[in-house]
């Protein structure tokens, strides 16, 4: 069956984003391994599914929980990939959906919450009472490092908290099948990592829609696409990590939905836009005046780039491309709609001849 305008106009635009999101200006390919198994996994473009489906389950003054933060070597920081990505969405869910997002973090990530929520344009309580009596809010639970401890903080969490209507894992560290977390480059970072997958799970077993963002495969949800990310990604193989567990980096957890990206932050800027074409509100999506903006608070509050510098860069780019890709997917959202009456025939005459019916067009 031939698509209809808007269905293919929503189908191009999607895989615009995704095209965007990954991205490769390192050249070296690892987000077109990933992509290629999540774009099986889900048929359709994964920031449009990723929207759709938050769409189906977030309503006004529903909790969403977004849980973020991996601890780097060599100076056990947590790193700034995942924190601006989790901030925007934060300010997404509000502006999408008058929700209230609450994110979930090591204590090493606290320091940037706080100060980024400023320019989030939300004001952060840590308590949940605050979180639900007060407007334009958001909440932030900082959790523990020990394994134990984090079966008993679920708990609590949930007691006190409520249970969201949906849960976002972004660059948060994810456990092997035999429960060792692992750096890009196999090493054991167990016991500096937060065991918030040990809350994803139970999160999962309370019926809670999962949803993961992540860019190698090591991250908490990236489990949904274990196999093809053993096969294809460095150090990913049981018995291929460098720490002599045998367990290999990829995460055991596996997410409801995925989306995986260059970077993660640029999947959540994905993600964001989706949401702004689909709801028809260019103010889900941040500016890439913010989005630098952020990028510099995050630095300034001790997040560190993938290499460890002590600047406004993520995983080795610096915020003038973060920008400009943001900016990208201002205009690929908001030009499609201008031209709705304009090239009405040609989207008809377009979608008969079949080639966009099995919506693979990557």
């Amino acid at each position: 069956m031939a698509l209809s305008q808007e269905e293919l106009t929503k189908l191009n635009i999607g895989q615009n984003l995704d095209n965007l999101v990954n991205l490769d200006p390192r050249g070296y390919g690892v987000c077109r391994i990933l992509y290629k198994a999540a774009r099986d996994h889900t048929g359709k473009p994964l920031t449009i599914n990723f929207a759709e489906e938050l769409i189906k389950v977030v309503k006004k003054d529903d909790l969403v929980f977004i849980i973020v933060g991996f601890v780097l070597l060599p100076h056990k920081k947590a790193e700034m990939d995942g924190i601006n990505g989790a901030m925007m969405l934060a300010r997404a869910i509000y502006r999408s959906f008058s929700a209230k997002p609450i994110i979930i973090c090591p204590e090493d990530n606290l320091k940037a919450v706080e100060n980024m929520a400023y320019d989030a344009g939300l004001h952060l309580y840590n308590n949940v009472s605050d979180v639900r009596n007060y407007p334009i809010s958001m909440g932030v639970i900082t959790f523990t490092k020990d394994s134990e401890l984090a079966k008993i903080q679920s708990h609590e969490i949930i007691e006190k908290w409520g249970i969201p209507s949906a849960a976002i894992a972004i660059e948060a560290p994810g456990a092997n099948s035999i429960g060792v977390y692992h750096n890009a480059t196999g090493l054991d970072m167990t016991e500096y990592e937060a065991k918030a997958d040990i809350l994803f799970k139970y999160l999962q077993k309370l019926k809670v829609r999962t949803f993961a963002i992540g860019d190698l495969g090591n991250e908490m949800g990236m489990g949904t696409i274990k196999k093809h990310i053993e096969k294809y990604i460095p150090y990913a193989a049981p018995s291929g990590c460098r720490c002599g567990c045998r367990g290999g980096i990829a995460s055991d957890s596996a997410a409801d939905v995925i989306l995986t990206a260059t970077v993660s932050d640029w999947g959540a800027y994905g993600i964001t836009a989706a949401l702004a074409f689909l709801l028809q509100n260019d103010a889900i999506l941040p500016t890439p005046e913010l989005i630098e903006r952020m990028m510099i608070v995050a630095s300034r509050s001790g997040m560190v780039d993938m290499y460890g510098d002590l600047i406004p860069s993520v995983d080795g780019f610096d915020k003038a491309i973060v920008a400009t890709i943001v900016a990208l997917m201002r205009e690929c959202i908001s030009y499609a709609p201008k031209l709705k009456e304009t090239c009405a025939t040609w989207f008809e005459k377009t979608s008969q001849l079949g080639f966009f019916d099995n919506n693979k067009i990557y």
